[in-house]
């Protein structure tokens, strides 16, 4: 295992980072750029059907690709760039959220936790205390205390209004925080992870890396009327998703599911979840979904996307190819030099 040289692990992004999985928001359309004559062959007839017609448009869509790569090779710079002056200029309006109390969660979530944690674990049982699937295999629980949500929503909405500087989630969201420049990461998500997530993911995916979840990219995004109204259908570059509702009030604007991202789109039937305040949905990364509309009013998401260092240094889950590394700052996107990270010791479901 490579190693800091204070003796944390390093993590590495794959080299498809800045050519991959490009959102093209005006054509809802993902796609790869490597050259302009590889992007025309695969992309251009679908583009013309979603109304990229002319010239003009298509050079459009060349500069806005060209942004895109542009800033993705400058983000571990502009991000660490971010996070020091954030720290140097931001005072918190409620600072008691960036550090995880047990008061924080749900009851019920603590419940099915320290089932989890015992090793008289069941399916069965463990069904009972989750009642049931949302979707396939996509689980509902409460996660957060209804007063924590109202705190940190109020801390984000401070810092939203704030003069610090913002970088975006990623190129389907366009608004939102990320946790760790806001300095989250130590504090909050890494023992949330740890502590709390990863015994059910351990027992719910144990397939898909659940057992060996070892770093997370975690961000907020924000849906208002004026704003993002909802979320394309996509799938994560993470081995399992946490999605809770925080807040605020607002209408409409369920999740749906569809299959695995494998399985052709013509195939897939999708199932409409509702996505209720305090609660949480946790599925597998690689399962396609998105959001509908929200109708009125404003809503905070907390999204944690865990990885597995384990399984993506196999392959990686955004290419499908032996991922290419280079360097990253802080978790960057969950690869590391190696696969021997041991599996923890929670129980197996019997």
């Amino acid at each position: 295992m490579t190693n800091t040289e204070d003796g944390s692990r390093r993590f590495y992004t794959c080299n498809c980072f800045t050519t991959d999985n490009i959102y093209l928001d005006d054509y809802k359309l993902h796609v790869r750029f490597v050259s302009e004559q590889q992007f025309r062959l695969d992309h251009q007839p679908l583009l013309r059907q979603r109304g990229c017609v002319t010239d003009q448009q298509f050079e459009e869509v060349l500069h806005q690709i060209s942004q895109e790569v542009d800033r993705r090779r400058r983000l571990s710079v502009t991000s660490a760039e971010r996070a020091l002056a954030i720290k140097d200029m931001y005072q918190p309006l409620r600072p008691h959220v960036y550090h995880l109390q047990e008061s924080f969660l749900a009851p019920k979530f603590k419940q099915i936790v320290d089932y989890c944690r015992s090793c008289d674990v069941s399916e069965e049982g463990l069904g009972d205390m989750l009642k049931g699937e949302a979707a396939a295999r996509v689980y509902r629980f409460p996660v957060f205390d209804k007063s924590f949500c109202e705190d940190l929503v109020e801390e984000l909405e401070h810092f939203e209004h704030s003069s610090a500087p913002k970088g975006r989630p990623n190129t389907m969201n366009h608004y939102g925080i990320l946790l760790n420049e806001l300095g989250f990461d130590e504090g909050f998500i890494t023992p949330l992870r740890e502590l709390y997530l990863q015994p059910l993911t351990s027992l719910l995916f144990p397939d898909c890396g659940g057992r060996c979840l070892d770093s997370h990219k975690a961000f907020v995004v924000k849906y208002d009327m004026t704003e993002d109204l909802d979320l394309s259908y996509h799938y994560d570059n993470a081995e399992v998703t946490l999605n809770v509702s925080l807040g605020k009030d607002f209408t409409e604007g369920n999740l749906y599911f569809g299959d695995m991202r494998q399985v052709p789109l013509s195939e897939m039937e999708c199932s409409e979840v509702q996505h209720k305040v305090t609660e949480g949905l946790l599925h597998r990364g690689q399962h396609m979904h998105g959001a509908l509309p929200i109708s009125s009013g404003q809503r905070w998401n907390l999204i944690i996307w865990m990885r597995a260092s384990q399984e993506r240094n196999k392959l990686c889950p955004m290419c499908n190819g032996r991922p290419a590394l280079v360097e990253g700052e802080g978790f960057a996107d969950g690869f590391t030099k190696h696969s021997d990270a041991p599996l923890n010791s929670f129980c197996v479901l019997t």
